[in-house]
């Protein structure tokens, strides 16, 4: 009898017909997958085989709009989910009703969720996992409205920051004594990271119920994942770096990317064709992991979902950069130029032509088809970016300073000490691609000062361990200020911690004496200062948290909450820090 390894998680859902899903699943063997719902909608789906591994994406068609209904995951006539015995509600499938504008979508959010098991069962060191705390919430109280969709922005496994039991499963592998130590080194080990991780009770039952959308970031990999082209140089000359970044990315392609797209993205996917016609795709994926990584626009791991009439454009900040110094970018041009088309797509007149999310092979190049929203319009626009768009103003002039000197506009020397400073400092975000950085913020403003703008422009980011909420000032910019609405809402971590040092660092980061700091470092490396401003409205907030965006109509209703103790001993519970509201 097959048994069930890893999931379901439920995916993508179809908000353009509230009809269809597909639901992610790992066997422990070959069998047939199949979803059947309450209601008589369901789906099948023959599992396909990486490095010994059976997985399945299953497509759930037949689903009523509007509707919930409660499904099964059964392998070969068995059923495996729910577990026997589970304290969770019945996983379920809520669909959209299309068309129906006045409903709100609910979009929470959030990076960075280290999943080691507590030393003690009683004390969590890093305190309480907010998505373990939200899952707890919605499971005692199954009526409380529900995000739509959960956007986890990157670090989804530590692939370098591995936990003490996945270490000691490590140690009956190989000598950790031997590159890469107690980092993962194959695929096989990369599966134990998402083992670790998605069987954690809570989330399961959570990825089972919740749709999600993911991306990756540096930890998926490694810490500081293409800083530049020097690390890049020194990574590749190492004896293991190989096989950790080809299994980084396969594991990627099989757990989180294949659930990003829709069903018909899937069909239209010659690699997932491919693999699934093979009776191992294991050298099929390997080789597009290889070219994937040899050239960033082999392929696009960036996407795009629209939630009837918010849109999210996930962006890819660390397989699409250009590393080489002297034309350094955070995203090469063909995928800068495809986030600005879907971004303008629909608005102000231009076509909408939605192109397959990622096709394996042909990447940018990908056929036109149309997409949601094909109508005209939309009202929100989610920007997910793992890395700010927007820092504490210290951290932006220290790392446009940086970005100047490693290019050598102080010598050699300098650019010695500065590429030093760049790798040990994190010193990588959209600031350190400054041509990057002006490109993502006049797109930012060519949307939202169009005719048929949308009402919020939202950039949800992670990464840097705490929240904040900044509001750009365009008064100094030479462009016309938007009519949007535009805020930088940052959420890290979901389940991490920050040093002491650098929670000071980021509250002297937006601080004054951070602001004349950061100007004696523009001098030095010779930078003009930017004509955009921006200024924090909200935080820092440090502990593990998520943030909720609910967009009904026009309007944007923000809220933060951070997973504490109970003070009665029970458990963990979800306290809201900041309730914020704006409309366009």
């Amino acid at each position: 009898m097959a048994g069930l390894r890893l999931g379901p998680l439920l995916r993508h859902v179809d908000w353009e017909t509230g009809t269809g899903a597909t639901v992610w699943v790992e066997a422990d063997r070959p069998c047939e997958a199949e979803v059947r719902c309450a209601d008589g909608a369901g789906g099948t789906a023959r599992t396909w085989q990486i490095a010994g591994h059976h997985y399945a994406v299953i497509p759930v068609t037949g689903l009523r709009p509007g509707g919930e209904t409660v499904y099964r995951v059964l392998l070969d006539g068995e059923q495996v989910w729910p577990l026997p015995g589970s304290p969770f509600p019945d996983s379920t499938i809520r669909t959209p009703e299309p068309g129906a504008d006045a409903a709100p979508v609910r979009v929470a959010f959030g990076s960075c969720r280290w999943a080691a098991p507590p030393s003690d069962a009683s004390h969590d060191p890093v305190g309480p996992d907010a998505l373990d705390t939200l899952a707890q919430t919605l499971a005692r109280a199954p009526q409380r409205p529900r995000p739509d969709v959960l956007i986890l922005l990157g670090d989804q496994v530590y692939a370098d920051e591995t936990s003490a039991e996945t270490r000691r499963w490590l140690a009956t592998r190989r000598d950790l004594s031997e590159p890469p130590g107690e980092q993962v080194a194959d695929y096989e080990e990369y599966t134990r990271l998402y083992y670790e991780s998605w069987l954690d009770p809570e989330v399961r039952w959570l990825l089972s119920t919740v749709p999600s959308c993911m991306i990756f970031d540096d930890h998926d990999v490694i810490d500081d994942w293409n800083t530049s082209e020097a690390w890049q140089r020194r990574m590749r000359a190492t004896p293991w770096w190989r096989e950790r970044i080809l299994s980084g990315l396969m594991s990627y392609w099989v757990h989180q990317h294949l659930g990003n797209l829709s069903p018909a993205e899937l069909a239209a996917d010659p690699l997932y064709a491919q693999v699934r016609a093979a009776a191992d795709g294991t050298e099929a994926l390997r080789e597009f992991a290889a070219r994937s990584d040899a050239d960033p626009a082999y392929t696009r791991w960036s996407y795009r979902r629209d939630f009837g009439r918010t849109r999210l454009l996930m962006v890819d900040t660390r397989a699409a950069r250009v590393l080489d110094e002297g034309r350094r970018a955070m995203l090469h041009d063909k995928e800068l130029a495809w986030v600005r088309e879907q971004a303008l797509a629909g608005v102000d007149g231009a076509p909408d032509t939605q192109r397959p999310g990622t096709s394996a092979t042909t990447g940018p190049e990908a056929s036109a088809t149309a997409g949601p929203g094909a109508s005209g319009g939309y009202d929100h626009l989610l920007l997910g970016t793992s890395l700010p768009w927007l820092l504490p103003y210290f951290v932006h002039d220290v790392e446009t300073w940086n970005a100047s000197v490693c290019g050598g506009r102080r010598g050699a020397r300098w650019a010695r000490i500065a590429e030093n400073l760049r790798q040990r400092g994190d010193l990588e975000h959209w600031a350190a691609f400054p041509e990057s950085f002006d490109a993502l913020t006049d797109t930012i403003a060519e949307v939202g000062g169009a005719a048929g703008a949308p009402a919020t422009i939202s950039v949800l980011s992670g990464d840097v361990h705490h929240a904040y909420v900044a509001a750009p000032d365009w008064s100094r910019c030479s462009s016309r200020p938007p009519r949007s609405q535009v805020r930088q809402l940052t959420c890290s971590p979901v389940h991490n911690s920050i040093h002491a040092s650098i929670r000071l660092g980021f509250r002297f980061g937006w601080s004054r004496a951070g602001r004349a700091l950061g100007r004696l470092f523009r001098r030095h490396g010779r930078v003009a200062r930017s004509g955009l401003r921006w200024r924090k409205t909200g935080g820092p907030w440090f502990g593990n948290q998520l943030m909720t965006l609910t967009l009904r109509g026009r309007t944007a209703h923000l809220r933060l909450d951070q997973a504490q103790s109970d003070p009665s001993g029970a458990g963990a519970r979800l306290v809201t820090a900041l309730e914020a509201e704006w409309a366009g």
